[in-house]
Formats: C-alpha cells, structure tokens, sequence
C-alpha cells in the first residue's frame, strides 16, 4: 500500500510540473495578446517599410534565377565542411603525421572536385537579364 500511495503522489508532482511548465510557457502569450494595444486595420500597417520607399506590386510576382540557389547551396555545403576543417586542424598532431595529410588532401581533394564540377556546368556564369 505504501508502494502505490508513494506513486501516486509522483504522478500528481509529474502533472503539477506539466501544469506549471505549461503555463509559464503560455503566460506571455496570453498576456501579449490581453495588453496589446488595439488598432484599426489600415492600409498602410499591411504594407512593409522599404527605407522610405513606396513599394510597388507584389512580393511574389518577383523571381530569383537557379544561379542564386545555386550558389547558396554551393556555400553551404563549403561551410559545413569548413566547420569540419577545424577540428581536423586542432587534432592534427595528435594523429600519425603521413596519415593525417594523405586524409586532409583527399578531404580537400574532394571539395575542389565540387568546385571544378560546378564550374564546369556554368554555375558560376551569371547571365544578364533585360529588365524591358
């Protein structure tokens, strides 16, 4: 009996700490949403602020080429292994020095490879569009 009354009382602190934990994680919405100043909807709240500048037409009408995605994948993926350069450098001395550099010629092997592959399809010739 001892057993279950112990669990019991677990169970309720289990669901007084989902209680609380919900309500301080919801409290400064509710209460951003009862203290927020109520406004009419105008016009002019709905359009963004562009340095001064009136905008014209809309948001979606506008299209990026491929190039750009192109090159943001592109710097992406050198970033990431970048961030892979650098522990690699730290523990460089710690590993057999031959074996070491034969991997960190092949690692930067490889992203040249990448690079030469991307400029071999055009990726970084950009085109000129007419605006007319």
């Amino acid at each position: 009996m001892l057993i279950e009354e112990q669990s019991l009382i677990e169970y309720m602190y289990i669901m007084l700490f989902l209680g609380v934990g919900f309500a301080v994680a919801f409290a400064p919405f509710i209460a951003a949403w009862m203290l927020a100043p109520k406004r009419k909807n105008t016009g002019s709240h709905e359009t963004n602020y562009e340095c001064g500048i009136e905008p014209y037409g809309k948001a979606w009408d506008f299209r990026f080429g491929v190039h750009y995605y192109l090159y943001a994948l592109i710097f992406l993926a050198f970033d990431v292994d970048i961030l892979f350069l650098f522990p690699v450098a730290t523990a460089f001395h710690e590993a057999e020095p031959l074996r070491a550099i034969v991997e960190f010629i092949i690692f930067v092997g490889i992203l040249s490879l990448a690079i030469v592959y991307a400029w071999v399809k055009g990726v970084f010739n950009w085109q000129r569009r007419n605006n007319s």
